[in-house]
């Protein structure tokens, strides 16, 4: 895929949004291995194709994954990270019935998450772009 495939392109718009995110499990329990990290990445994508997302990466350990996913303009952080995790915390629960219920409520995933915006290029690299665009004297 060359580089002008990565970008989406819209009627008005050209757009590379990346999001490094990452869950853990709630009070960090250790609960995965590598056939529930299998499920969870099934469920991922599976969302993902319904947000019109794309997971670039993923990978975790027993108490967190990461993912790196490309999304749309139109989509923000907070209702990816909702879909996401309730998504995937159904289907965990539903396929392992053995697993230990973390919490009264039987959630999988800490409310909290990490999100940072990811690209390919460092800020200070923006920095200096955006500094040398003056207007000639």
């Amino acid at each position: 895929m060359s580089v002008q495939e990565d970008y989406r392109r819209g009627r008005h718009s050209v757009t590379r949004l990346v999001v490094h995110l990452v869950f853990t499990t709630k009070y960090r329990g250790k609960v995965f291995d590598g056939y529930i990290l299998g499920q969870l990445r099934e469920a991922f994508e599976s969302a993902c194709e319904k947000l019109d997302c794309r997971i670039l990466e993923f990978d975790g350990e027993e108490d967190h994954v990461h993912l790196l996913v490309e999304y749309p303009p139109k989509l923000s952080i907070s209702v990816l990270v909702n879909n996401l995790k309730s998504t995937s915390s159904r289907r965990v629960r539903l396929l392992n019935t053995h697993l230990p219920n973390l919490s009264k409520s039987a959630a999988l995933w800490s409310r909290s998450y990490f999100a940072c915006s990811a690209g390919g290029a460092t800020i200070e690299t923006l920095k200096a772009y955006v500094q040398s665009q003056k207007t000639p004297d």
